[in-house]
């Protein structure tokens, strides 16, 4: 009787180890960044902001930000209209190759980000189009459209497809049906596959760092460059605001969409 109480206790102490060892890394990014010296230090030796102050007035941080917003809002948008449409086509339809379309589907969530981020370099470089937005919005799409495809997958999986089947039968056209009844239905689905997308290539750092130029650079492409050059805590206050605004984004998003259904952790 007594080995259940001591697995327990085991299996606990595993849990909070592993936890403990996966936030430690955003406590220290978060106690450096109020360093006041100017050398990273932890822990840190008194509590300053102005870092975070020089972190807002860069100009290379400027740049990269709105480079980051036009990127991150093109690649998200066209993820979700490719990828709902991937998702509609594989949940609804049966055919001849639909589970090779689904590995393809899926295939950048497994292939290296170094690896497609060079073969959108060489891409680029064949049609001319190297370290412009077009290429950068291209490989971030690829990236980031096989959470958009889960998610509005999942969101399809869980539409009573009897409803569908009782608009038809009273006589509305299959616009109406995919319009009125399934597309409200799957919004939220979608609305949360494209906020994790954004997220997800708004921080993208990999891939991005092959297919940007110094006019395309993102966020995280300037820290890296600001880094080689300085050791100060600018880059952790930088940090710190990232993992403090992603926190809060996904937690509004989760009480406004039920995040944990669209991720298939909760059932509807």
């Amino acid at each position: 009787m007594r080995e259940a109480p001591m697995r327990s206790f085991a299996f606990w102490s595993l849990v909070t180890a592993i936890l403990i060892y996966m936030t430690l890394p955003t406590i220290v990014v978060l106690m450096t960044s109020v360093n006041p010296t100017e050398i990273l230090a932890f822990p840190p030796q008194g509590v300053s902001f102005q870092w975070y102050e020089k972190a807002v007035t860069y100009r290379d941080f400027q740049v990269a930000f709105k480079n980051g917003l036009i990127v991150t809002t093109c690649a998200s948008t066209l993820a979700l209209i490719v990828g709902s449409a991937f998702a509609w086509l594989v949940n609804r339809y049966d055919f001849s190759g639909r589970r090779v379309l689904e590995a393809v589907l899926w295939s950048p969530l497994i292939i290296p980000h170094f690896t497609l981020g060079f073969g959108f370099l060489l891409l680029g470089g064949a049609f001319q189009l190297q370290q412009g937005y077009v290429m950068v919005v291209l490989a971030h799409m690829v990236l980031v459209m096989p959470f958009v495809t889960r998610a509005v997958y999942v969101s399809l999986a869980n539409v009573d497809a009897d409803l569908s089947r009782a608009a038809a039968n009273l006589g509305a056209s299959p616009l109406q049906v995919l319009m009125r009844i399934e597309l409200p239905l799957v919004l939220p689905g979608m609305a949360g596959g494209w906020l994790i997308a954004a997220v997800l290539s708004f921080t993208e750092f990999t891939a991005s760092l092959y297919v940007t130029g110094s006019r395309t650079q993102t966020l995280p492409v300037a820290m890296y460059n600001y880094i080689r050059e300085y050791a100060d805590p600018t880059v952790s206050a930088i940090s710190a605001m990232l993992i403090i605004a992603t926190t809060l984004i996904m937690f509004i998003a989760d009480r406004a969409f039920g995040l944990r259904r669209v991720l298939a952790i909760d059932t509807y």
